[in-house]
């Protein structure tokens, strides 16, 4: 008795010394783990009209980024980065997932988005939300900025929305905010740490 008391002692001292030694991610992005009250799963459709969850993507590191398809410098350019994140990342590229919602489902339909995201890669995922109501309830999940901006005709309106992404660990955690622009090589970085 005395015996195992003591090598569970040990054994419990060694295992703290050793998550002592873990080191910290060194994140280049904004560290967001463990205070989020916000983002913790979402609802929406692929372009095939499946429901897809947080869950479907358990195991992969998941960059999900807002936006809209007819969107003429933020987004194009966030996509262009993820696929140069990708080419960086080699064969770990696999363990990761970008998803693109759409904040603008009146224009971006399943099709369009099917035709679109993957142009970019073709891991990419589009979502989109089932109706408005699922609209507002992923951006306020997400604490995600949109309006629509009148154009000079009804349909060539703009889309004013958040520029940046967030980054969720392998095991669906919300681990980072992404500022928009970072260079590929800053997120692959953040990437890989993820991994880790």
């Amino acid at each position: 008795m005395k015996f195992t008391f003591l090598r569970t002692c040990c054994i419990a001292v060694i295992l703290m010394t050793l998550a002592a030694c873990s080191p910290k991610p060194e994140f280049k992005n904004i560290d967001i783990t463990g205070g989020t009250a916000f983002g913790k799963d979402f609802s929406l459709l692929d372009p095939d009209g499946k429901v897809r969850t947080l869950a479907d993507f358990k195991g992969k590191v998941v960059v999900m980024f807002f936006g809209y398809t007819q969107c003429p410098d933020v987004c194009p350019s966030t996509l262009t980065e993820m696929q140069q994140v990708m080419t960086l990342m080699g064969p770990q590229s696999d363990k990761v997932q970008v998803l693109f919602v759409t904040v603008d489902p009146e224009r971006d339909t399943a099709a369009i988005l099917k035709q679109y995201v993957p142009s970019f890669d073709p891991s990419f995922l589009g979502l989109r939300p089932a109706d408005e109501a699922a609209l507002e309830k992923v951006t306020k999940d997400f604490k995600i900025y949109y309006k629509k901006v009148a154009g000079t005709s009804p349909g060539s309106y703009t889309m004013d929305h958040t520029a940046g992404s967030y980054a969720f660990d392998p095991q669906g955690r919300l681990r980072l905010y992404i500022k928009h622009a970072q260079g590929p090589e800053t997120l692959a970085h953040d990437l890989k740490e993820l991994l880790k």
